[in-house]
């Protein structure tokens, strides 16, 4: 009788941890492993976290009777669900599978052509009998892949143009520093348009906040969103001002290339937040007082500035408002830049996004190139 009593009390707290992570209201994602949940009286919340490969919850059922509570079956329900609607999205490297003459799929390789740009594949069709080569994302280029990606590395890693032009050097690569910053700027602009038709399964809560930059020398500020749970740069623009700036246009951005928006918006006490908040993401909880310490606080998005300050000190100041870095930065920091906090992920793999191949800026270029194409 006992253990019939038991077993129904185990049930009675799976169900209604059920309940809790269906609802949603109750639970709140603080960061990577720690959540809160709302007591069933709803004057407190119980702090869950995972030790040593376990949830432990501070509510009494756990702590003192030692059982696994409703509040930790509420999160493992919850992320259940979150897995079971997460979609994929997986970015392949291009394979030549068809003939460029007849689209037949009966190739095969035929040698290598041999050209200043570097080796390419050439192939043979069993059809029409013709041989082609494909050189996808970086036709008519006077170098191989290989080192104008690695280029981008470098140059988004932290090094200067004039570093990486030297960089580039060593691997016996002869081209300016002005050259550098071309292909950065045709491939962003590039990927950039290929990005924007991807959707990131984002979290319901993301965060807004703003950094002074020098701009020829003048003082501007670029104004940031991200997602809470993955650390996905989801927006971003570059004001004149701070105070007097006009932050409805990030949000409209920041909505239309989710497709979403936020249940929970944190930023700091900038008035222009709670006007665009208030416009344009009505149902959002706007919480707007945070400190560096404690238990409201900003500092994933502090950390992200500081990013992009380390980037901006190389640079010495960005030339033009409307720049190519700071859009490749945030293709660098979403799609290839591995985060520790996300157990060695990026962000774009956090948000169910990934990108095979080796060299995942040239799988992006390829793919992106086919793209432009359709």
């Amino acid at each position: 009788m006992t253990i019939q009593l038991t077993q129904l009390q185990a049930d009675a707290r799976q169900e209604r941890g059920r309940v809790i992570a269906q609802r949603g209201s109750q639970v709140t994602y603080v960061e990577e492993n720690f959540y809160t949940v709302k007591s069933q009286s709803g004057n407190g919340e119980y702090a869950i976290s995972k030790v040593d490969g376990e949830w432990v919850c501070e509510c009494p059922d756990n702590k003192y009777r030692n059982v696994k509570c409703k509040h930790i079956h509420a999160i493992e329900f919850g992320q259940k669900i979150k897995e079971e609607v997460k979609k994929n999205v997986i970015i392949s490297e291009v394979v030549i599978s068809q003939c460029v003459f007849c689209h037949s799929s009966n190739i095969k390789k035929f040698g290598v052509r041999h050209n200043k740009a570097g080796d390419i594949q050439r192939f043979l069709c069993g059809d029409c009998q013709k041989t082609f080569s494909v050189n996808i994302g970086f036709k008519r280029m006077k170098h191989n892949p290989r080192a104008i990606t690695s280029a981008m590395q470098l140059y988004f890693s932290g090094e200067s143009l004039r570093n990486t032009m030297r960089s580039l050097k060593l691997l016996g690569v002869e081209v300016s520093h002005k050259t550098v910053f071309m292909w950065i700027k045709k491939y962003v602009g590039l990927m950039e348009k290929y990005a924007e038709t991807i959707t990131p399964n984002v979290s319901d809560t993301w965060r807004a906040d703003e950094i002074y930059l020098k701009v020829k020398g003048n003082m501007k500020y670029l104004f940031s969103m991200m997602d809470d749970e993955t650390r996905f740069w989801i927006a971003q623009e570059v004001a004149e001002t701070k105070m007097k700036h006009d932050a409805r246009q990030l949000f409209i951005q920041a909505r239309r290339l989710m497709k979403k928006q936020p249940k929970e918006l944190i930023t700091d006490g900038l008035p222009s937040y709670s006007v665009a908040s208030n416009k344009i993401f009505p149902n959002a909880i706007h919480v707007r007082h945070i400190r560096l310490q404690g238990d409201m606080n900003n500092n994933k998005m502090e950390r992200m500035n500081g990013e992009i300050r380390d980037r901006e000190k190389t640079m010495r100041g960005l030339k033009i408002t409307d720049t190519a870095i700071l859009k490749g930065y945030q293709l660098f920091h979403n799609y290839i830049r591995p985060h520790e906090a996300l157990n060695g992920q990026t962000p774009s793999e956090a948000c169910g996004i990934k990108i095979e191949g080796q060299n995942k800026w040239k799988t992006l270029i390829q793919n992106a190139s086919k793209s432009a194409k359709q």
